[in-house]
């Protein structure tokens, strides 16, 4: 019986990314000098998983460069190496060659030639590891010849008896990856002991009926072979007999068939009490739409109330179903967190700066689309914050700061929206010199007058920055540009506090997803809009002594004495308007810092809608973000804040 491993690919790939998380997050705690030798036991076990998942997909490079990597973590466990921060260092960079490595074989490419270097860094720290040998006797030194040439390692064979308990599935134990690794030891033949399967009809799937009688011949010692079987040995019987010793070991497969490629599929793990709950609302489904059916099939005037009751249970449940399919696309926001951590330590150390992360919040959830895409956004906002914001030691020690700068990233739930904050407590942002860039860039003018919150936000406009050289970690002015585009393609916000010599803040608001979408219904003429309702601060009806004219500027409303830019939907989209101002309802946004009213003629209240892709299903339309059907079946398009705020520019 051969056994086709490469469907198994895709699962190994994905397990060596949270093995390399792992590695990674504990190495640093090894630098920051929180770290004890279980820590060190976990990365070791990362390590090996690896090595034995690459040995048995054939991924020679990666093998050969984890054997190693294990090799010097063995002796480091041993306490015969101390892990110096030099050392700590190199297995760092061997995090990120293994991760190139991977990458690589899962493209079926050649490995980057950078590994070949650094594994010999890693095999010199593992030799200056181990003991000295004994000097040997003067009547031995003759004996053996100079420079013996090593002896081939011969290959061993085995019988091996696996009988899994019954409730090894229960536990959540995969029997097959026990004989994954062991087939990536050396030849493996397996043969399935079917004496426990009962009939058809008496199956439990959480019951594990299998055992197995494996041959294996293989030049790894016995302690590896019992490694196989770290994870289930409680729950499992297992007997592992030589059966000869010295035998030529057969020839190995040592890749997947020709022509297999490893496949780019997304997933999601999902809790499985998700599932059940699902699986569990969709019968409920099933019996409501069923009781449903029979009263119309049966209905009279008098069965009204029987069936506007079966309508209700079945709209109750379709909307639960709803949010529970949602809840299954969530993913934490620690999965981007944890990424930062490494950021942080290679830019503090490039920079020659002591910067402490603080995260909170990761278990907080988020959709995983939005997830991935605000990897970008998070990754300029942490570097800006430790190039620009943390300051140096020495600026610290003057300034009355510890030399540690503080850099924290926390989210929270907070009104059905996610909250993303990325928080440093260095010196703050510059106003007056924001002001003369922008100027000198042409930004603003110099008679212009704008508030502190205005010109804080002429940080997020293209092509701005304060930094006077290009340095790699930033100043190139297009970082706060990427942030500002990437939040508001997400229908989200930023904003930013701040205060000169204790730091800045900059907050990233977040709908929980982009497939359904909070937004208030409103009317301008005969079409009816969707506005998002993270964007809006409140809705007025503004009286005629409100409205004020500004020669060549358009019209401005006085909201509690503060002029807002007062905008007529109607003349942006072309559409006929209502009379005059006062006969409609201005609805008060927030958009870069600022706020400002948009004039619509009827407010139709709020409602959640599913959005679909207007450009993907016609075309890209200024001002517009998507459409939406609502339940009178008619179409409605969702309003874009910035896109309206460029047209009415442009006009």
């Amino acid at each position: 019986m051969e056994l086709d491993l490469t469907r198994f690919r895709e699962t190994f790939f994905q397990e060596v990314t949270e093995h390399l998380e792992t590695m990674e997050s504990a190495l640093l705690s090894f630098r920051d000098g929180k770290a004890d030798g279980e820590t060190l036991n976990a990365i070791f076990r990362c390590a090996h998983s690896i090595k034995a998942g690459a040995a048995t997909f054939g991924f020679e490079a990666t093998t050969r460069f984890t054997h190693v990597l294990e090799s010097l973590l063995d002796r480091m466990r041993g306490n015969q190496i101390a892990p110096s921060g030099q050392l700590v260092e190199l297995l760092l960079r061997s995090v990120d060659v293994l991760r190139a490595l991977v990458d690589a074989a899962a493209r079926d490419e050649e490995a980057p030639p950078v590994w070949e270097g650094v594994l010999e860094e890693l095999d010199r720290a593992r030799v200056a590891g181990e003991p000295k040998q004994p000097k040997p006797a003067p009547e031995e030194e003759a004996a053996p010849p100079q420079n013996p040439a090593p002896a081939p390692p011969t290959a061993a064979a085995y019988t091996i008896g696996f009988e899994p308990a019954p409730e090894l599935f229960r536990l959540g134990l995969d029997p097959f990856l026990v004989l994954r690794d062991l087939a990536g030891l050396g030849s493996l033949t397996p043969e399935a002991d079917l004496s426990r399967l009962p009939a058809l009809a008496s199956l439990d799937p959480a019951t594990c009926y299998l055992g197995w009688r494996l041959n294996l011949e293989t030049t790894a010692p016995m302690e590896q072979i019992r490694d196989a079987f770290a994870f289930v040995e409680d729950v499992a019987t297992v007997s592992i007999s030589p059966v000869k010793a010295g035998a030529a070991a057969p020839a190995v497969e040592a890749s997947p068939k020709p022509g297999v490629r490893a496949t780019t599929r997304e997933t999601i793990r999902v809790a499985t009490e998700k599932v059940d709950g699902l699986i569990d609302l969709v019968g409920e489904l099933v019996i409501a739409h069923s009781m449903a059916a029979a009263v119309m099939n049966n209905f009279t005037a008098d069965r009204l109330p029987q069936l506007q009751a079966a309508m209700g249970d079945l709209e109750r449940h379709t909307r639960e179903l709803q949010e529970r399919a949602m809840r299954i696309r969530m993913t934490p926001v620690g999965t981007i967190f944890s990424r930062f951590p490494r950021l942080v330590h290679d830019i503090s150390q490039t920079l020659g700066k002591q910067i402490s992360l603080e995260i909170g919040g990761e278990e907080t959830e988020l959709d995983k689309g939005m997830v991935e895409r605000m990897v970008d956004p998070l990754t300029h906002l942490v570097r800006n914050a430790v190039d620009h914001g943390i300051e140096t030691p020495e600026e610290r020690r003057q300034a009355g700061k510890t030399e540690q700068g503080t850099l924290r990233l926390t989210a929270y739930h907070q009104g059905g929206n996610v909250i993303v904050e990325v928080t440093d407590d260095g010196r703050g942002l510059a106003t007056a010199r924001i002001r003369s860039k922008a100027i000198e860039r042409g930004l603003i003018s110099a008679d212009e007058n704008l508030t502190e919150e205005q010109i804080h936000a002429l940080i997020f406009r293209p092509g701005f920055s304060t930094a006077d050289t290009v340095s790699d970690v930033s100043g190139r002015g297009i970082g706060m540009d990427v942030v500002k585009k990437s939040v508001e393609a997400l229908n989200g916000t930023v904003t930013l506090q701040t205060a000169a010599g204790r730091g800045s803040t900059i907050r990233i608001k977040l709908p929980l997803t982009l497939a359904i979408l909070d937004g208030l219904l409103l009317k301008v003429g005969e079409q009816t809009y969707v506005m998002p309702l993270i964007s809006i601060v409140e809705s007025i009806r503004p009286r005629q002594e409100q409205i004020r004219g500004v020669a060549g500027r358009g019209d401005v409303i006085v909201v509690r004495k503060e002029p807002l830019q007062l905008l007529r939907l109607g003349r942006i989209f072309h559409i006929p308007q209502n009379g005059e101002p006062a006969c409609g309802l201005a609805v008060i946004v927030e958009h870069e810092g600022r706020q400002l009213a948009l004039l619509v003629d009827e407010l139709l209240g709020q409602q959640q809608v599913v959005v679909k892709s207007l450009e993907t299903n016609f075309r890209k339309v200024d001002g517009i973000t998507g459409a939406t059907i609502l339940g009178d079946g008619s179409a409605a398009l969702i309003l874009d804040i910035a896109g309206i705020v460029a047209m009415s520019h442009a006009a």
